[in-house]
């Protein structure tokens, strides 16, 4: 989208990174990571917007992983960004979940709560050491997207695909939660407005479609498209926690891979994300432009090519 837009675009990247995707654009690679401070500096030398996308933002993974991308590589980052005298906007990519999955989601007014989840936990550190920033003079705009889901996404459109092919989703109380659903491109729309308004500075604002879409409707639109039946799992919240916490366990002690259900994953499926995005829709002019059904269609648009791609 910057690209079309004309901007000299340059994208910090692993050395071991696939940038395919990227392989049709004009744009420039900077070779660095998130926790070596000095490939940060010569990343976001001459940059006059910083997108702070990075993020370990699976369900499950080792606590330090959590710790050194959204805790200490945001300070890195913010520390080089804080060298760099042409920079005029650090936009970056919170989460709904620092809110602490409250039972009623509400604005930006909420406060901000710490729960015992790692990633709730570490990306709250993370937005901490933003507004820490701020006070030292940085101009930072903050978006808190909730359920953000399109091509490419490895969780609500990759992950999910698959589960549901292999009648392995499960809802939590039917899938009446709502998902707080937010496609990827629009997401990127508030991003580049809170990159440019005067009025973002120092604002946070939370991103979801506002449509009410319920997880049951989600993967109802998300099966049909794929051509399987909907999912036939169905746990009360309690029940899903409790599960949950079982199958945590033995992963916490040692056992390698992923739990088959993790209390993030519950809390994702079973508490409404329909968090208020009127903020951004009065302050930044924002507004969605792609419902669920489109918004599903082109995912499974994509994931039919990646499919063909690796068959060939």
């Amino acid at each position: 989208m910057l690209v079309k837009r004309g901007a000299k675009v340059c994208v910090l990247a692993r050395r071991s990174s696939n940038l395919s995707h990227l392989a049709d654009l004009t744009v420039t690679v900077r070779e660095g990571t998130l926790t070596a401070p000095e490939t940060l500096r010569a990343a976001v030398a001459g940059c006059t917007h910083i997108f702070h996308c990075a993020a370990c933002s699976t369900d499950w993974a080792p606590m330090q992983m959590y710790v050194d991308a959204n805790v200490n590589g945001t300070r890195n980052l913010l520390d080089a960004a804080t060298q760099s005298p042409s920079l005029e906007r650090f936009v970056h990519v919170s989460t709904t979940d620092v809110y602490g999955y409250p039972s009623s989601p509400s604005d930006e007014t909420m406060p901000l709560v710490e729960t015992m989840l790692p990633y709730n936990r570490t990306k709250l550190r993370g937005e901490q050491a933003v507004w820490a920033a701020a006070v030292r003079g940085l101009p930072v705009a903050v978006v808190r997207p909730a359920t953000i889901y399109g091509p490419r996404g490895k969780d609500f459109t990759v992950e999910m695909a698959k589960l549901l092919k292999q009648r392995l989703m499960a809802t939590i109380d039917g899938g009446s939660a709502e998902g707080g659903f937010i496609y990827v491109d629009d997401v990127a729309a508030a991003m580049i407005l809170a990159a440019e308004s005067r009025v973002a500075v120092e604002q946070a604002y939370n991103l979801a479609d506002g449509s009410g879409t319920t997880w049951a409707r989600y993967l109802g639109v998300f099966a049909a498209a794929l051509q399987v039946r909907p999912p036939w799992i169905d746990f009360s919240f309690a029940r899903a926690m409790t599960l949950a916490a079982i199958l945590e366990a033995p992963h916490r002690w040692g056992l390698l891979g992923k739990p088959l259900l993790t209390r993030h994953a519950v809390y994702l499926l079973g508490r409404s994300q329909e968090f208020s995005a009127a903020k951004a829709r009065a302050e930044l002019g924002w507004a969605p432009g792609v419902g669920v059904e489109e918004g599903i269609a082109r995912s499974v648009r994509w994931l039919s090519a990646a499919d063909a791609r690796n068959a060939s």
